[in-house]
């Protein structure tokens, strides 16, 4: 009994491999480090808190010291009483950034459909640049300390960072098909990660300097690669005469299923095939779906609500990890910062290998259930760690594979796959937009949940802390469950099929 075409399961890397071209690779690697930057002056905020908590609060001195004289001058710094008030807020800040980073994003997907996508990148990228230097550099040189004029410069930082991540994601969504994509947008995601790394081995390095030095490394570089993104990235395959991937790919499988001969190879002629299907559409521009049509796609919503409470609890690593360590175990800031890193390679391998788990099983919501289920069992184990660097680095990791791993993979490689479905085929241009919705979701969920990580660390404690994110991380569960039970019900009845077909 022959097997149907849609149960006959493609190896993850075929189309990948036989279409990947040199500017498949540069478009990789410029779209990797782009997104890598923006993160990296983030993590600069979040690892230097310490060094702007102490600036921004009096030194404890002696009650006989002299009182330095003009007070103006040398208490101008001085924005809080004590360093609660100083952590409060820094948590607003987070709050703050995370709210107008998100509304961003709802606007950022759509404007990057509808406009050039290198444009908007290399837009956002230069003049974040310019307003993480004005915050963490200029004030400090100029001893200008306000906090009304951080929490506006935070408001467009959050506005402009947000052009990045779907620009990104649509155009890896152009140049790589579906084949392969868990694996290839897990290995990508970790963009993320590898933007944490180098913001905070940049951070440690200038740190002793000051922390304006951090953030002034830091904007530098990231504005030398919005100009490198400006003349360098190629946002589509047409811009070079490649045939475009997306909207003809399925149709195109599907075509080559039903005529293809039950015994026999056609496989030469596949590529042709696409090539000339694809020359016949390419006078044929796609026009962009509107917001409430991307809405209304299946899952959107669904993984749209479930990354709210993912990306609380990873993004609350992200911004409170340095800034726990340093509190909770008297570590030094440095060595803090260094620390953390632990939890970002545990992210980059999760989400590596659960997208590649995804690829072989064509599905993935299962992977994400069991990968959560996990993350509960190692948040609990990471809220116990011990006063050692060692088994704490260990734990953060496994920690980092578990939730850092589906953080990548909603983001990304599921984005992409809810942007190029079925429903959208005469309207392909809505990966950006479905990109947005999805993230954006996930930024106004974990911008609540740094405000509420600064209220239940000040009046319960880190152990609540926790707690809280063992109960986010189940409540992602809970909203992607009916799209695990359909997937696991889609896969049992295939090995279903496969079992009577031998």
């Amino acid at each position: 009994m022959a097997v149907p075409g849609a149960l006959r399961r493609q190896p993850a890397n075929r189309g990948l491999v036989s279409h990947c071209t040199h500017h498949h690779i540069v478009v990789f690697l410029l779209t990797f480090f782009s997104y890598s930057l923006l993160h990296a002056s983030r993590k600069t905020f979040s690892n230097v808190k310490v060094s702007i908590s102490s600036q921004w609060t009096p030194s404890p001195r002696n009650s006989t010291a002299p009182e330095l004289q003009p007070c103006e001058l040398w208490n101008s710094s001085h924005l809080f009483k004590n360093s609660e008030e100083a952590t409060l807020f820094l948590g607003t800040l987070d709050t703050i950034f995370l709210f107008s980073y998100a509304v961003g994003l709802f606007v950022s997907g759509i404007v990057g459909d509808r406009l050039n996508l290198r444009w908007v990148l290399s837009f956002g990228m230069c003049s974040s640049a310019l307003v993480v230097f004005s915050f963490g550099t200029l004030t400090e040189w100029l001893h200008f300390y306000n906090k009304w004029f951080y929490c506006c410069l935070w408001v467009v930082n959050g506005l402009l960072q947000s052009t990045g991540w779907p620009c990104v994601v649509a155009v890896m969504g152009n140049w790589f098909g579906k084949a392969g994509r868990g694996f290839v947008f897990g290995l990508w995601s970790a963009c993320a990660s590898v933007g944490n790394i180098l913001g905070a081995f940049l951070a440690s390095c200038v740190l002793k300097y000051g922390y304006e030095y951090a953030f002034l490394v830091t904007a530098s570089v990231q504005f030398a690669g919005g100009v490198v993104v400006f003349f360098g990235l190629l946002t589509s395959p047409r811009e070079v005469g490649l045939p475009e991937l997306g909207a003809d790919e399925d149709e195109a499988s599907v075509e080559e299923d039903a005529h293809r001969p039950l015994m026999g190879s056609d496989d030469v002629d596949d590529d042709d095939q696409n090539y000339s299907i694809q020359a016949t559409d390419n006078d044929n521009q796609p026009k962009a779906i509107g917001f409430f049509q991307a809405c209304c796609l299946p899952g959107v919503v669904l993984y749209s609500l479930a990354y709210a409470c993912l990306k609380l609890v990873n993004y609350s690593f992200f911004f409170w990890l340095p800034f726990y360590l340093s509190s909770n175990f008297g570590w030094k800031e440095a060595e803090a910062d260094q620390l953390s890193i632990w939890y970002d390679v545990g992210g980059i391998i999760g989400g590596t290998i659960q997208g590649l788990i995804s690829d072989v099983l064509q599905k993935r919501a299962p992977v994400l259930a069991v990968s959560l289920l996990f993350a509960v069992g190692s948040l609990f184990g990471y809220s116990r760690s011990p006063n050692s660097k060692p088994i704490n680095a260990v734990i953060m990791a496994i920690t980092g594979f578990f939730i850092g791993g589906p953080s990548n993979m909603i983001s990304s490689a599921i984005s992409a796959d809810l942007g190029r479905q079925d429903l959208v085929k005469g309207s392909s241009e809505a990966l950006a937009t479905v990109t947005g919705i999805v993230d954006g979701t996930g930024s106004i969920g974990a911008a609540v949940g740094q405000y509420l990580v600064s209220l239940i660390q000040e009046n319960l404690g880190w152990m609540w802390v926790f707690y809280f994110f063992i109960l986010m991380t189940s409540s992602t569960v809970l909203f992607i469950s009916p799209l695990i039970v359909r997937e696991i019900r889609l896969l049992l009845h295939e090995r279903h099929l496969r079992m009577l077909a031998e």
